[in-house]
């Protein structure tokens, strides 16, 4: 089975990268614009990347948020991993989850993982028109 995240689909709504990892929006949004920062390297866990894939993760989380502040008005962030099937990793790729957030957001505002993580409804899957469009919507000439 393919990895969704090492498909070259990724590339076509890659935002920002680096020598070690990407910025892409979900196809699963839990909100607009919700982005996931993965490694270029397949790897499951975060203990398994590199100190460098670790750093440039966070290198790309300070980048992009302030990517999202100016173009999206995002006044906080929900900012989150899940590791292991049991914790509800459903990709076996490291992925870092980013959701921006502005006053008035429907859905979370209080921050409590069972309902954040428990939501009994279907994800609705985006059009890869869509996810391009979030791509450039975010992404600087």
């Amino acid at each position: 089975m393919l990895c969704p995240f090492c498909d070259s689909d990724i590339k076509d709504r890659t935002i920002i990268y680096n020598d070690y990892a990407r910025v892409f929006p979900s196809n699963r949004a839990i909100g607009p614009c919700h982005l996931l920062i993965t490694p270029l390297r397949h790897v499951a866990l975060w203990d398994a990347l590199t100190p460098e894939e670790q750093a440039a993760i966070f290198d790309l989380l300070k980048k992009i948020k302030l990517t999202l502040k100016e173009a999206y008005s995002a006044e906080g962030f929900n900012i989150a991993w899940n590791e292991g099937v049991v914790a509800g990793q459903s990709v076996p790729h490291f992925h870092l989850h980013v959701i921006p957030r502005r006053t008035g957001d429907t859905g979370i505002t209080e921050y409590d993982p069972r309902n954040f993580l428990y939501r009994p409804e279907k994800w609705k899957e985006l059009s890869n028109q869509t996810l391009v469009e979030i791509k450039q919507r975010l992404q600087k000439d």
